[in-house]
């Protein structure tokens, strides 16, 4: 069975195809969400809406919500308890000087923006022998997969449960 990796993009009916336990979980949540019991809303609205938008609904941070369902279902992709680990200790190649740029994902998301086409496409402008310093509220993920398969390297520094660093590093 494929894993679904909890994200802001993810659809509320995928999520809880993949979760059904996490139907409770979201009404719980937010109030709101208890429309999706409503059988004709589940087939329309829970297919197209993501997380994002269930969570500006539901009036709550989406970031708050993505760290909620993740911890329900186990998925600390942090600590790698699924099915891809991602570099959690502090590389040779890590150091402060190399930082060219730095961004706050946690800003964006508050604005009800998606940081992800701005970061690669900082990524892909990048200089070698560079650090891109990327800040979010959790862990973006599908980004983290998308910056390793432009063969970037990457470290994550986890700072609080709400805090992730992630850096992105091209090497020369």
């Amino acid at each position: 069975m494929h894993e679904l990796i909890i994200t802001p993009k993810t659809k509320v009916l995928q999520l809880i195809e993949a979760y059904p336990q996490l139907e409770e979980v979201l009404v719980q949540y937010a109030p709101a969400f208890k429309k999706l019991k409503n059988p004709a809303l589940r087939k329309t609205v829970a297919k197209i809406a993501t997380l994002q938008q269930a969570a500006a609904i539901g009036n709550v941070k989406v970031e708050d919500l993505i760290n909620h369902l993740r911890r329900e279902v186990g998925q600390d992709l942090f600590t790698g308890n699924s099915s891809k680990a991602y570099t959690t200790q502090k590389p040779n190649w890590f150091s402060e000087k190399l930082i060219e740029t730095e961004i706050d994902a946690t800003e964006m998301l508050a604005a009800g923006e998606q940081p992800v086409n701005q970061v690669i496409a900082d990524l892909n402008n990048m200089s070698n022998g560079k650090i891109y310093k990327l800040i979010a509220p959790f862990l973006p993920a599908p980004l983290i997969d998308k910056a390793s398969s432009l063969k970037l390297k990457h470290w994550i520094e986890k700072v609080d449960d709400q805090t992730f660093n992630i850096y992105f590093y091209k090497e020369s």
